[in-house]
């Protein structure tokens, strides 16, 4: 089974590489952010043409997430019980042995202003619900653009960014208590070398001098390690023209292992 995740930053805008991707690496489960359209524009007819049930939520110009699976999506979660969040940054499903989350998890701005306390405190409620789901699914899988950076391999100069924005400790402390509800980061599994990187800034060559960070994370429960057999980030997908500042990252587990 194969599991991906991208931040397309805009789908309007990305949908023909998003498609052309698809059928180039035929992903069984894709978790799309930044589609930045609302529930009543979203493209569904061309995903569901190629065979995937779909569970969305979106809205203009801003954020939107969206779950593509060729399994039925049940069970799903499209905010956090209680209080909603007026920004869509979060969708829950259930696809075969897999519970899905795909994040969208706040960007944060700095660390002297609003955006960023709304991020850690997003992040606290994002774990106080993974302790609740983590109960009741042994295959939980967290996936996303999480815009925290885990550790200083993740970053092209940690220590000229040390204590920025997706460096700080408080980020990295949030994220940490996620990790330690019984996940692990399935790339890192497989590669622990640095200089792996998901985004690269649009700017100054950043690309093309590999100066990035590792943000867009695929996150397993413990349980699922067994059955881990690749892991990989689509660096050709950034020299498309016109692309996403994300690249796709994809796993691939041996659905043996899955029950």
């Amino acid at each position: 089974m194969r599991v991906a995740t991208w931040n397309v930053n805009s789908l309007p805008v990305r949908l023909p590489q998003v498609l052309d991707w698809i059928d180039r690496k035929s992903p069984d489960i894709l978790c799309l952010q930044e589609t930045k359209v609302p529930d009543s524009r979203f493209p569904a007819e061309p995903f569901r043409e190629r065979g995937y049930d779909l569970l969305f939520r979106g809205q203009p110009t801003y954020n939107g997430v969206a779950i593509l699976s060729r399994r039925p999506l049940s069970d799903p979660l499209r905010d956090f019980p209680g209080e909603p969040d007026p920004e869509c940054r979060l969708l829950a499903a259930t696809a075969g042995p897999l519970r899905l989350f795909n994040l969208y998890v706040p960007n944060g701005q700095d660390l002297d202003t609003p955006k960023y306390r709304y991020k850690l405190a997003w992040l606290d409620r994002l774990a106080a619900l993974l302790d609740d789901e983590r109960r009741r699914h042994p295959f939980l899988v967290l996936t996303g653009d999480f815009n925290i950076v885990p550790e200083d391999r993740d970053a092209y100069d940690p220590v000229a960014l040390r204590g920025q924005i997706f460096l700080s400790p408080p980020e990295r402390e949030a994220l940490a208590r996620i990790m330690n509800l019984g996940f692990r980061d399935a790339f890192r599994a497989l590669h622990p070398d640095p200089g792996h990187f998901s985004w690269w800034d649009y700017r100054q060559g950043m690309f093309r001098r590999n100066m990035g960070l590792r943000i867009d994370l695929i996150l397993m429960a413990s349980s699922l390690e067994p059955a881990l057999t690749s892991a990989e980030i689509d660096r050709e997908v950034r020299k498309n023209e016109r692309p996403s500042d994300h690249a796709p990252v994809f796993v691939d587990f041996d659905d043996s292992h899955l029950g």
